[in-house]
């Protein structure tokens, strides 16, 4: 793998982060929770695809259309239920809370399926790649996994400027006492936002399942680099959110092509240099507004 192979591939990588953190950042922009379950519910939506592909298709391509509603009711009645509740507590609450979930789905999957490893079957698509040179491979999937991350990001910037749900959502999100003062129904528009991020979530577990396997434990990994990537962006921000999962994937690749056995350790490392350097992110929400 040459170096723009390496910058290509990265930027794939980084798309698959992106997704990760785009509902982790909507979180803690619009309600302040810190979602320590995020990474778990990823992999609870692969797992749920699992189980119900082989009723429906054998293709898991066919879990994006049934895998994002379920989670979408799933964050919308977690929100005016378990999150509300522990909101009212305070954040080190949520933090307790959402940790707990992060438990129980671990242990709920380990029970369920075992710790075996599994994966996301697409056919022939998780090979087919095109090729502009003799050294650049570009993989269909990763690639529509990139788009999908932008798309997403798009659209949600769309829902929040252009829609008047969207805008109450805004509200909330800069004072949530003012916004209920002048009729915002708070709970019902925190619900939408909670169901927004778990959809999204959704789509990034299906992703990686579709790529790479998944076990019962892989959230916690998956957990890290979505805290990440939001840091890196900027907490708040949805396109910093795109930038960060972008430069911990380029970290990462440039790093493998240094040293196979770095790559990681190079993404951490470029986070740590980020949060010293500039603690406020690439793109702070204060500064995109």
């Amino acid at each position: 793998m040459n170096w723009i192979n390496a910058i290509v591939q990265g930027l794939m990588l980084g798309g698959l982060f992106s997704l990760f953190a785009c509902g982790l950042s909507l979180l803690f922009g619009v309600l302040g929770i810190i979602n320590l379950a995020h990474g778990d519910l990823a992999v609870l939506g692969a797992y749920v695809a699992v189980a119900l592909l082989p009723s429906v298709h054998s293709n898991a391509l066919w879990a994006l259309l049934f895998v994002p509603p379920i989670f979408a009711l799933f964050g919308y009645v977690s929100q005016r239920t378990l999150l509300s509740r522990s909101l009212r507590s305070g954040p080190l609450t949520t933090l307790l809370v959402t940790f707990g979930l992060s438990i129980v789905i671990q242990n709920a999957l380990l029970e369920g399926f075992s710790a075996d490893s599994h994966s996301l079957a697409v056919g022939a698509l998780v090979t087919e790649a095109f090729h502009p040179n003799t050294t650049v491979s570009i993989s269909y999937l990763r690639l529509g996994i990139l788009a999908a991350a932008v798309i997403a990001i798009v659209l949600v910037q769309l829902f929040l400027g252009q829609t008047n749900l969207g805008r109450q959502v805004r509200a909330l999100s800069d004072d949530g006492e003012a916004a209920s003062i002048v009729g915002i129904n708070v709970r019902h528009v925190a619900g939408i936002a909670a169901a927004i991020a778990f959809a999204s979530v959704a789509v990034a577990g299906l992703a990686d399942g579709m790529i790479s396997q998944f076990g019962p434990t892989s959230g916690t990994d998956l957990l890290l680099f979505g805290f990440e990537a939001v840091i890196i962006g900027g907490l708040g921000s949805l396109w910093g959110t795109l930038a960060g999962g972008c430069v911990l994937g380029l970290a990462q690749t440039i790093g493998a092509q240094i040293d196979p056995t770095i790559g990681v350790l190079c993404a951490h490392c470029v986070f740590l240099a980020v949060l010293v350097i500039r603690p406020s992110g690439l793109m702070p929400a204060t500064v995109e507004a």
